[in-house]
């Protein structure tokens, strides 16, 4: 096996084993990518001329047959492969002979890697945006189910004002649908075509079309100039960490809503058994444990994001290692909000709030009655505010 950028000198194996990290496990959820990638470019050399249609050929049927062996667990990217990207020129070439190394004109593992990951980052902001989605139908069946039930509206933790299962859920699902927006937001850096900037400097003397294989993968554009293409390395990446990170504090407020409601101070709802886990000394308890690691989530992805915006600061211009690092952070706040986004909306298809359990406080009335004698008498606000907080402080 021969790594992209080896040259036939020794390598140390601890250096292997600190320079490709945690990569050659990372890159599972690439190869699709990666070939996807792999194909449009190898199209486009054939298209110029740069290769043969037969050796596209070959390529094309090579790459398409490695993504099923993959997809099979026939085999999977190892520590000596480094990365997807040697993983699958190697085995191609491997199937397909000569072919196979005339993949790699035009291009370098840097361009390779970020269309990769861009297209990779795209579905994974729709695959997100999904998963919202369904958990607002979850909010929307608890409306359906027992929006009609009153609440108190809560400031400072003191009961302010009416509100009503309907009322809470609603601005829970305003956040979710803004967070949607959000995501979708992101596509703005993600699907800009990396493929023809090469190491950060272009393609010499190769004729190749960049517009080509920005139609034929779906980017929105290609990327210009080309030494622009490694500045943005992170943004992409931040922003939708970024936007995770708000989608994941909303999602822990909710959280802490329920766990109040929870309490037996509260008793508002209660939660399906299923949800719930024990105690190992307490034979009586059943703990929300999904809710306390739902709220706990948003600290987790505000820390890829901080890791993600601190590995590119200050960075030179040009390509530098520690951009690979962005994968680990960025795999780890998709992961989280996946699982964190699936398991409310399951958790929320078993609640129940309990009406007998939610007494309103007396006051709770008190704006509502001093807007009534504005309306009903034509007197200042600020005079109807005394009169009814007279009532209430005796």
């Amino acid at each position: 096996m021969t790594r992209l950028w080896d040259k036939g000198l020794p390598l140390d194996q601890r250096v292997l084993r600190y320079t490709a990290g945690e990569d050659h496990l990372l890159d599972a959820r690439l190869v699709a990518y990666d070939v996807r990638a792999s194909i449009a470019h190898a199209e486009m050399l054939a298209e110029t001329g740069l290769i043969t249609d037969a050796d596209c050929a070959a390529i094309r049927d090579g790459l398409t047959a490695l993504e099923a062996g993959h997809n099979a667990g026939d085999w999977s990217i190892s520590l000596e492969d480094e990365d997807v990207h040697t993983a699958l020129e190697s085995r191609l070439t491997q199937a397909v002979g000569e072919a196979g190394g005339r993949l790699h004109l035009g291009r370098s593992r840097n361009d390779q890697v970020l269309a990769a990951l861009r297209l990779y980052l795209a579905d994974a902001a729709d695959d997100l945006c999904d998963r919202v989605s369904g958990l607002r139908g979850a909010i929307a069946d608890l409306v359906d189910r027992q929006g009609d039930i009153e609440l108190p509206g809560y400031t400072h933790m003191q009961h302010a004002m009416p509100s009503s299962v309907a009322l809470w859920c609603g601005g829970f699902d305003a956040a979710f649908a803004d967070a949607i927006d959000g995501l979708k937001a992101t596509r703005r850096r993600i699907a800009r075509n990396p493929l023809g900037s090469a190491a950060g400097y272009g393609t010499p003397g190769l004729p190749i079309d960049r517009e080509c294989t920005t139609a034929k993968l779906g980017f929105d554009t290609t990327q210009t100039p080309v030494t622009a293409v490694q500045l943005s390395r992170g943004k992409a990446e931040s922003a939708l960490t970024f936007e995770i990170t708000l989608l994941l504090q909303d999602l822990g407020r909710l959280a802490t809503d329920l766990l109040l409601f929870y309490t037996q101070e509260f008793g508002y709802v209660t939660l399906a058994p299923e949800v719930t886990t024990g105690s190992s000394i307490m034979p009586q308890k059943r703990n929300p444990d999904v809710l306390e690691l739902i709220r706990a989530s948003s600290a987790t992805a505000q820390a890829c994001l901080d890791e993600a915006l601190m590995i590119t600061a200050k960075l030179p211009s040009g390509y530098q290692r520690d951009l690979q690092r962005l994968k680990a952070p960025l795999f780890r706040a998709i992961d989280l909000a996946i699982d964190s986004v699936d398991i409310m909306a399951y958790l929320l298809g078993g609640l129940r709030f309990e009406p007998d359990n939610i007494e309103l406080d007396a006051g709770i009335r008190a704006a509502e009655e001093a807007n009534r004698l504005v309306r009903d008498e034509g007197i200042p606000f600020r005079i109807a505010y005394q009169r009814v907080a007279e009532r209430y402080s005796k």
